[in-house]
Order: C-alpha cells, then sequence, then structure tokens
C-alpha cells in the first residue's frame, strides 16, 4: 500500500480521523471587529451611562431646603439684623402695654385698696406671659410686631421656644451690669446683639 492510500489509516492527513469529514476551522468575526471574550456580557453603546450590575443608579440629590431665616437677595447673604433703634422703639411698645395695670395698681395704693391693687398684678402678670408666649413661639412681641421685627435662634433662624424665650429673659440682667452697656451693645456690634442675646444664641432680625 502507497502513502496516501485511502485505504491506509496511515496515509489520512494530518489532524483528521478515518471515516470522518474533514474538519472546518471555526468562522472568525469581520476584520476590524473586537473580539468579545466568552462570558463576559456585551457592553453598552458609546456615550449611553454605566450602570454597574446589582446597583441602582443613584438618584439626583435633592435641593437642599433653605435656611431658617427670610430670603435674602443673592445667595450666602447673613439675615437682615435689626438695628438698635428698632429693637428700642419694640421694647418702648411692650412697655407701654403694662400702662393700664401700672395705672390700676397706682390707684389701688393711692386709696388703700389691695383688692385693686391685686387686680392691677394680675392683670401685669397675665399681659407677662402672653408676651411670653408670643416672642418664644412666633419670635414677636406685640412691640417686635409693630415694628417688623422678630426673635429667632441665630443657628436655625427659628423661633427660641417659650422656655428658651424665659431664659432669656433672666439673662437680660447682664444687660443692665456695667451702667446698662449691654442694653447699648447692639448699636455697634456687627450681629446686633445684647449681651443676653450673645449667651442665649439668639439675634433679632427684620421681616421681608
Amino acid at each position: 500500500m502507497s502513502f496516501g492510500d485511502p485505504n491506509n489509516p496511515y496515509g489520512a492527513p494530518q489532524g483528521q480521523q478515518p471515516g470522518y469529514p474533514p474538519q472546518q476551522p471555526p468562522a472568525q468575526p469581520g476584520y476590524g471587529y473586537p473580539q468579545a471574550p466568552q462570558g463576559v456580557p456585551p457592553q453598552q453603546a458609546y456615550g449611553y451611562p454605566q450602570q454597574q450590575p446589582g446597583y441602582p443608579q443613584a438618584p439626583g440629590y435633592p435641593q437642599a431646603p433653605g435656611y431658617g431665616y427670610p430670603q435674602q437677595p443673592g445667595y450666602g447673604m447673613p439675615p437682615s439684623y435689626a438695628n438698635w433703634g428698632q429693637r428700642f422703639l419694640g421694647t418702648l411698645v411692650d412697655m407701654l402695654v403694662f400702662a393700664p395695670p401700672y395705672i390700676i395698681i397706682g390707684i389701688g395704693g393711692a386709696n388703700k385698696n389691695f383688692a385693686v391693687m391685686g387686680i392691677g398684678y394680675v392683670i401685669m402678670i397675665g399681659i407677662a406671659i402672653w408676651q411670653l408666649i408670643l416672642e418664644g413661639k412666633n419670635g414677636q412681641t406685640l412691640g417686635k410686631k409693630a415694628l417688623g421685627i422678630r426673635l429667632v435662634k441665630e443657628e436655625t433662624g427659628q423661633p427660641l421656644g417659650v422656655g428658651m424665650a424665659f431664659v432669656r429673659r433672666l439673662a437680660h440682667f447682664l444687660d443692665s451690669l456695667a451702667c446698662y452697656l449691654g442694653w447699648l451693645w447692639p448699636a455697634w456690634d456687627a450681629k446686633r446683639q445684647t449681651f443676653a442675646d450673645k449667651v442665649c444664641g439668639s439675634i433679632v432680625i427684620r421681616n421681608q
């Protein structure tokens, strides 16, 4: 038997088993196309946002809520502080509210009528508590409301609350020290604060 005889199994071409059709090489992709490795999912087209599997796409960050102070023209501007004159006139109006009970107490004292004096003191205490509640919850006494100003926390711009407003009233004794210097301090202070304001972290601002 000659080499290459079809009956000779040793004469078959290399890489081909006898009795089987000739093996064809696997088809190759067209020239110029990248070959993706087996088992790897196809990539998204260029220009689309890529997203990692198993991780949801993060939503956009919500816009931060505005600060508690009234909106000012421009971004990042400080609140509009009430000046010393506005604060003084607001306090003066609050003092005038106490005029009626003072008159009642004076009349009762002149006539030695303790019942009338008691009525006057009750009215005075009631007005003081009412003013304190207004200032703690809304930041405005009658005087502050008349002048268009209000008392708020420096950090949040929200009202102090009744408890902290009462503490601030007690802290006003610091303003009366050293010849009432604390009451005059808002005239030149950068934040228009009294000593009591600095201790309690409060400011008085204008309404917008």
